[in-house]
């Protein structure tokens, strides 16, 4: 795997040593001597990872990286503080200004090179959701996210261990939003995560009872635990096996004996970008249904209908069952506006949208048509059940006068014409459409609150 690796140090040679051994495995190398220059740098060409020093005139590596990780363009970029500082407070302050790791110099290579490897797995991970959500804060869909945000919601972690090695030192570090849970039984906790939310899974990598790579593989092989964090417990010296671990996709690790301070720095590091890949997975969905639904009655949208009905069709075509539309527009809708507003023209929109949700079957798809135009979609329906569906439809809504809601003691009597088709052999989406729409011009010139069937050949 390769990726765009930003280094960062005031001495050149550093930055040289540390170039060339990246660019021998293949990673594009960008280079800054300050931390003003690694921010301009990270900002503009978005790397993948950042090997940042700390020891810097005039901003460290420690303020470099708070201010990468306050800013939304630049928060989701990992940062690896590599430095000479060997001292456990050291480490400990380079993990609460946000950095997901602290390398203490000389660092091996086969342990740097899976360090990259493994944040840039997560970083490209993240940058295509990213992409969706920001495209949705430019239309103002959205709203931008920082990791910081989300250091106070609660959370639900999952220890594995089967040796009995979790003691005070690891459980009580735990911040008070978070609910641990230790599992001795791996299967049981695998069970645990293909039907339930976890937050956060923290595996002791000497596990006795089962291999503990092979668990690290399998939530990463799960759909519902992808993108769930795995922070590896490690004993002092087990390079090998921590690489291996890494490679598999395992976030983080601390190796023992563990460090009250360090380890609920990593925990709150793991929690915060879980909590923000959460966000960005759930903007992307309403992204999504924002791209197909309207938005004032919450049906599918015109954009829906077009794509979705093609492919209703050629389902219904090869199954040879025909399929039905309906075309419903409201009656006199301009003077309900003119005399109540608009306000309470929105009030009856949304009510007929409900009811005709209420009217349908699963299979059947309600959209907006546009203005206050309608359209059911169903499948496997022939002109003799449209027709009865068409009819109910419409004397219930006659039968039903609006509420208007609110402080408004009043309700006001409604009514719909309906325009009905059904599919032939060899018709198209926009034929039935059309055919259905020339039928609700003929109920209306029939007077309106009526349903007229297309009856073409």
């Amino acid at each position: 795997m390769t990726a765009r690796v930003l280094v960062v140090d005031d001495l050149e040679p550093n930055v040289k040593l540390l170039e060339a051994k990246l660019r021998a495995e293949y990673f594009e190398v960008y280079t800054a001597f300050s931390g003003a220059e690694a921010i301009e740098i990270a900002h503009k060409e978005q790397p993948d990872i950042i090997l940042l020093d700390v020891m810097m005139p005039v901003m460290d590596g420690f303020e470099a990286c708070r201010r990468l990780k306050a800013d939304h363009e630049t928060c989701h970029i990992p940062v690896v503080m590599v430095t000479a500082l060997d001292q456990q407070a050291d480490r400990v302050a380079g993990l609460e200004a946000g950095a997901d790791d602290f390398l203490t110099k000389p660092v091996e290579d086969v342990a740097l090179f899976a360090r990259v490897r493994s944040l840039t797995r997560l970083k490209m991970m993240t940058d295509e959701l990213r992409l969706s959500h920001a495209t949705g804060a430019e239309l103002g869909i959205l709203t931008n996210a920082k990791l910081a945000e989300f250091d106070t919601l609660d959370s639900r972690v999952m220890i594995i261990d089967d040796t009995g090695d979790v003691d005070e030192s690891l459980v009580a570090p735990l911040p008070d939003n978070c609910r641990r849970e230790i599992y001795s039984d791996v299967k049981e906790a695998l069970n645990v995560l293909r039907t339930e939310k976890v937050d956060l899974v923290i595996v002791n990598l000497n596990l006795e009872g089962y291999d503990s790579l092979r668990f690290c593989s399998a939530v990463r092989t799960l759909n519902e635990t992808r993108l769930t964090p795995l922070l590896a417990l490690v004993r002092q010296g087990d390079t090998r096996k921590l690489v291996r671990a890494l490679d598999l996709g395992v976030n983080d690790y601390i190796t023992r004996p563990v460090d009250s301070g360090e380890i609920t720095a990593r925990i709150r590091t793991q929690l915060r970008r879980k909590h923000y890949i959460d966000q960005l997975r759930e903007s992307f969905q309403v992204g999504l249904e924002l791209a197909v639904t309207d938005q004032l009655t919450g049906l599918y949208n015109r954009r829906y209908l077009a794509n979705h009905m093609s492919t209703m069709f050629d389902v219904g075509s090869q199954a040879k069952m025909p399929v039905s539309v309906l075309i419903i527009d409201v009656d006199h809708f301009k003077p309900i506006n003119d005399t109540y507003g608009h306000d309470v023209g929105d009030v009856v929109l949304q009510g007929l949208a409900k009811r005709l949700t209420g009217s349908i079957r699963g299979m059947d798809i309600a959209c907006r048509y546009g203005g206050e135009e309608f359209v059911l979609l169903m499948p496997k329906t022939d002109a003799s059940t449209v027709s009865v569906v068409a009819e109910r439809i419409r004397e219930e809504i006659e039968a039903d006068p609006f509420d208007l809601g609110g402080d408004r003691q009043q309700s006001i009597p409604i009514t719909v014409s309906i325009g009905a088709a059904t599919s032939h052999e060899g018709d198209t989406p926009q034929a039935i459409l059309k055919r259905a729409d020339e039928a609700l011009y003929r109920a209306k010139e029939q007077g309106r609150n009526r349903v007229v069937y297309d009856t073409a050949a």
